[in-house]
C-alpha cells in the first residue's frame, strides 16, 4: 500500500507532509513536561488524542516535509533516518522518507535546499547517509571526490540550510554530528549558514530559539494565509494550548516560550496552518 501523503496548498505552493516513523517518546512524557497539571494533560489529550497510546505513553509520529513551489522545492527536515542513522539509539528506525518521497513524486535529485531546523538526531536522519544506507538515494554523487568518511549528502544538489546560533552550539548539542553530519556537507560544499530571518526560493526561514540555540522554522505565505513549519518550536499539543509552558529537553524555555508566542500570535485577518513534525495531524489550523 503507498504511503499517504497529505498536502495542502496555498496559493502557487504546496506543503507536502512525509512521513519517516512513528514511535513512543523515549521516557514519560510526565517527565517531559513537569510543570504540566492534570487538567492541563486532559485538555491536550482532548485536542490530540492519538498523541497518548494504550499504556500511557506519549506517541508521536516523526516527519519532514516538502515545499514545492514555482522556484524549486526545500525540504525542511530529514527525519529519523536510516538503520545506521545518529537517532537509531532511541527512536524507530529506519525511517520512510524515501519511500514518502517516491509517493509524493519527488527525486532528491531535485530539491534544491534542505532546512534542518535544527541539531536534534531525529530531525537530520536524512540528511548525510552511507552509500550501503541506501544504494539508489540520491540520483548520482555528491560533487567533489567523495565526501568525509564515506558519507554523502542524500539530497546531492540541494543546499543545506543551518543556523549559524546552531552550528556554533554544535558541540554542546551532539558533538558526534560533526563528523556524521557537518563535516560530510562542508566537504561537498553544501551547508550555507544563516544569521536569523532570511528569505529563501519557496519561503523564509525563521529564527525561533529556545528549543536548542539556533532553532528555525519555516513560512510559507500568500495573501492572508500562512503555513508555519514548525521543526520542534511545538512538539506536543500542550505547548499549543500553553505557550508558556516548559518543556524539559528544551535549551531555554523562556525563549522558547517567547519564540511559540510570537509564531502563534497572528491577527484575524490572517489565517495560520501549522505543519508539525511531531502531533498527530500533519497540518492544523490555529
Amino acid at each position: 500500500m503507498p504511503l499517504s501523503v497529505p498536502r495542502l496548498r496555498i496559493g502557487s505552493t504546496e506543503i507536502i507532509a512525509l512521513a519517516d516513523g512513528e514511535g513512543p517518546f523515549f521516557s514519560p512524557r510526565a517527565d517531559a513536561f513537569p510543570g504540566a497539571t492534570a487538567a492541563q494533560w486532559a485538555e491536550a489529550d482532548r485536542y490530540d488524542p492519538g498523541a497518548v497510546d494504550a499504556e500511557g505513553r506519549w506517541w508521536l509520529p516523526f516527519r519532514a516535509y516538502a515545499i514545492r513551489g514555482d522556484k524549486g522545492i526545500t525540504v525542511v527536515d530529514a527525519g529519523i533516518g536510516p538503520a545506521d542513522g545518529p537517532a537509531a539509539a532511541w527512536a524507530p528506525v529506519p525511517g520512510v522518507l524515501p519511500e514518502s518521497l517516491a509517493a509524493a513524486g519527488i527525486d532528491p535529485a531535485e530539491v534544491d535546499t534542505v532546512v534542518l531546523t535544527h541539531l536534534h538526531t531525529d530531525h537530520v536522519g536524512w540528511a548525510v547517509v552511507t552509500e550501503a544506507a541506501v544504494p539508489s538515494a540520491g540520483g548520482g554523487a555528491a560533487d567533489g571526490d567523495g565526501p568525509a568518511g564515506g558519507r554523502r549528502p542524500y539530497f546531492p544538489n540541494a543546499e543545506y540550510l543551518l543556523q549559524q546560533a546552531e552550528f556554533d552550539a554544535l558541540d554542546a548539542l551532539n558533538p558526534q554530528l560533526r563528523e556524521t553530519l557537518v563535516d560530510p556537507l562542508t566537504a561537498a560544499g553544501r551547508l550555507r549558514l544563516l544569521d536569523g530571518d532570511t528569505p529563501l526560493r519557496t519561503g523564509r526561514a525563521v529564527a525561533t530559539p529556545g528549543h536548542t540555540p539556533g532553532h528555525q522554522s519555516m513560512l510559507v505565505a500568500d495573501g492572508r494565509e500562512r503555513v508555519l513549519v514548525t521543526g520542534d518550536l511545538l512538539v506536543h499539543a500542550l505547548q499549543l494550548l500553553h505557550p508558556g509552558l516548559a518543556y524539559a529537553h528544551e535549551a531555554d524555555p523562556e525563549a522558547a516560550g517567547r519564540s511559540r508566542r510570537r509564531m502563534l500570535d497572528h491577527g484575524t485577518d490572517t489565517v495560520l496552518h501549522l505543519a508539525t513534525s511531531h502531533l498527530t495531524e500533519p497540518f492544523l489550523l490555529v
